[in-house]
């Protein structure tokens, strides 16, 4: 290995290998080796190696060869550089270097120089143990690189140096197709028309094997040596390693050196193997982080994109909904917004406030299903002193507060059967009466509601008026479940993230894949509300940059089970009748028409749901003919 001993002005010595393809020298701190010497310019010269000679090139003064001036200089053993005050002694091997003057104790010269390589330790050679203590810097210091492009340029300069190429190649796989990412040479510059200069059969061969391969000279070589490539290219010296990821192959490192044959040893692969190793989890740590970025400014987008006031949504689904918006906003007409709990329905109703001309006016909300009945009349109208017990002053209502603007009632299938017959009266007439008082008072409101429940059933059970039902499913809004808004739950998931994360100062910063998995699983019974929550807990404890499935409690065991398919088939045909049973008003024969079916699958079908909801099972016979045919 060549060296420099180092000898400054007040006596010190020290020897450095020389490691690097090009080595600077100065007084300057960015030099590889810095001179303590006052007299020394800030960057005096550097040595290249080219794979055969260590050539010494001067940064505009020349410097003293042996007692005279060079601009440039090929080096041979024991030739004396002289910079300002110190000396430099080259040498081609570290023991060679050092005069016996200065050759000291292994404990003492470790002591005195830091920056030496002993020649062993434990059995590792002095050129290999210093290559792993070179790449174990290179890793500390790259490892919080995530711009990938930077770190790709990066690794290859450090692999052309310490393989001693003379270029080097990235390539990474794109649809199983190889593709140069990176190429450099060995003045760190990046080398043009780079998909020209690589052997396809070399890499093929890498690839296809997902073995690394060295080659000493690809001209004599018997399975390349007919390649086209390699003869156009006139390869010599050639050494490709695969990059593997959980033991798939994601790309190549490919090394050259067209000067000189044997440029590479099996010693060298080793090398290149140890350090393909590890440019594989730093070349995949930044990938992650790079798509991480990418997600969050795509987020960013998507939620400029996809916001619909506060409302986030790109589904089919939530897309019709806001155009009805669009349409019923202008207007006062009667609005009953449907779904599962949490799916967002008060935000639905603000947003037909704020899009609405009474935008300006209140906006009034009043849970029916949170109010004991008694006080419910009370809250919706007002009441009068005295009006009953604990009514100690006049108070206006709900529907009072909101005059000139819009009154959202929500659950509002909780309501009482009795209450309701008040409230069909005020929306007709638009009067409402306090509690205690027979004088009526006019409102200028518009009413917004949502329940959770199917008001058609409830009117058929008896427990909500159809004349009510009529009166406020002018318009319906149906909000769907979270599990059916396919890529909105990501987007809501990293939105909510970010918005936690900023309010607790939170590191977190994304979802594992194992976490996204889970997530898709997951039915989400309490949808939005449900997913907030989730988040929100999981940003505060959580104590890594991405969660994983456990710190959102989606454990396999939590997750809903599969279902046959057998069962899923039956599922499906079972909601698609009732479906296509509720278009027809309930009419069995033209549902059964328009399935292509015999009227009696239909009644059967009708006649087994009614044995479900008696707690009972249609004989075997039944059940079986109960299915649709084909």
């Amino acid at each position: 290995m060549a060296s420099l001993t180092v000898r400054t002005p007040d006596g010190k010595v020290r020897v450095v290998n020389l490691l690097k393809r090009i080595t600077s020298v100065g007084r300057g701190a960015d030099n590889d080796i810095q001179l303590d010497d006052p007299a020394a310019p800030e960057s005096a010269f550097h040595i290249l190696f080219d794979g055969a000679k260590y050539q010494l090139g001067t940064h505009g003064a020349p410097v003293q060869v042996n007692g005279k001036k060079r601009d440039e200089h090929v080096l041979a053993p024991n030739d004396t550089i002289r910079v300002g005050g110190t000396d430099l002694c080259f040498a081609l091997s570290t023991e060679a270097a050092a005069p016996p003057a200065i050759i000291q104790s292994k404990a003492r010269q470790d002591s005195i120089n830091p920056d030496s390589h002993t020649t062993e330790v434990q059995g590792v050679p002095g050129r290999e143990l210093a290559m792993l203590q070179r790449l174990t810097a290179f890793s500390e210091k790259v490892f919080g690189v995530y711009n990938v492009q930077t770190l790709l340029e990066q690794l290859m300069d450090e692999a052309v140096e310490l393989c001693r190429a003379d270029k080097g190649f990235l390539i990474m796989l794109e649809n199983n197709e190889p593709r140069v990412k990176v190429a450099r040479n060995v003045t760190r510059q990046t080398i043009e028309d780079a998909n020209e200069r690589v052997s396809d059969s070399i890499v093929q061969s890498v690839v296809k094997t997902g073995e690394p391969v060295v080659i000493s000279d690809a001209l004599a070589h018997p399975d390349f040596k007919a390649s086209e490539s390699v003869v156009n290219l006139k390869l010599l010296s050639v050494m490709c390693a695969p990059l593997k990821h959980k033991g798939q192959l994601f790309g190549v490192l490919y090394l050259g050196n067209d000067r000189l044959v044997n440029r590479f040893e099996p010693k060298s692969l080793d090398v290149l193997k140890v350090f393909a190793a590890q440019a594989s989890l730093l070349i995949q740590n930044a990938m992650l982080m790079n798509d991480l970025f990418l997600t969050n400014n795509e987020l960013k987008s998507r939620l400029e994109v996809q916001a619909y006031g506060d409302i986030i949504g790109a589904c089919q689904g939530m897309l019709d909904v806001f155009k009805r918006i669009d349409k019923i906003a202008q207007t006062d007409i009667s609005v009953l917004i449907t779904g599962e709990t949490g799916t967002g329905k008060e935000l639905i109703a603000r947003e037909i406030h704020r899009r609405s001309p009474r935008s300006n006016g209140p906006f009034v909300t009043i849970n029916c299903g949170a109010i004991p009945e008694n006080l419910l009349e009370s809250e919706l109208f007002g009441h009068v002193k005295g009006a009953f017990t604990g009514a100690v002053a006049t108070r206006p209502g709900k529907f009072q507060a909101a005059i000139g603007g819009t009154l959202f009632l929500d659950e509002i299938g909780e309501m009482p059967l009795q209450l309701q017959v008040k409230l069909l009266r005020a929306l007709q007439e638009k009067v409402v009466y306090k509690v205690g008082d027979n004088r009526g008072e006019p409102v200028d409101i518009r009413v917004v509601t949502a329940t959770n429940r199917v008001l058609e059933e409830e009117v058929k059970k008896g427990t909500f008026r159809e004349d009510l039902y009529y009166r406020l499913n002018v318009v319906n809004l149906r909000l769907p479940p979270l599990r059916e808004r396919g890529d909105d739950l990501l987007v809501l998931g990293k939105y909510f993230l970010q918005k936690y994360a900023k309010e607790f100062n939170s590191k977190t910063r994304g979802f594992t894949p194992a976490a996204v998995i889970a997530m898709k699983k997951y039915s989400w019974p309490g949808n939005i509300r449900e997913l907030e929550n989730r988040i929100k807990k999981a940003v505060v404890l959580a104590d890594k940059a991405l969660l994983g499935p456990d710190d959102l409690d989606l454990k396999p065991e939590n997750l809903d089970p599969i279902m046959p398919l057998a069962q899923a088939k039956e599922e499906f045909q079972k909601r698609y009748i009732n479906e296509v049973l509720e278009r027809n008003n309930g009419n069995r024969t033209k549902t059964a028409k328009d399935l292509g079916v015999d009227p009696r699958t239909i009644f059967r079908h009708l006649e087994k749901l009614e044995a479900e909801k008696q707690g009972r099972r249609l004989p075997p016979d039944e059940d079986d003919a109960s299915e649709l045919a084909g």
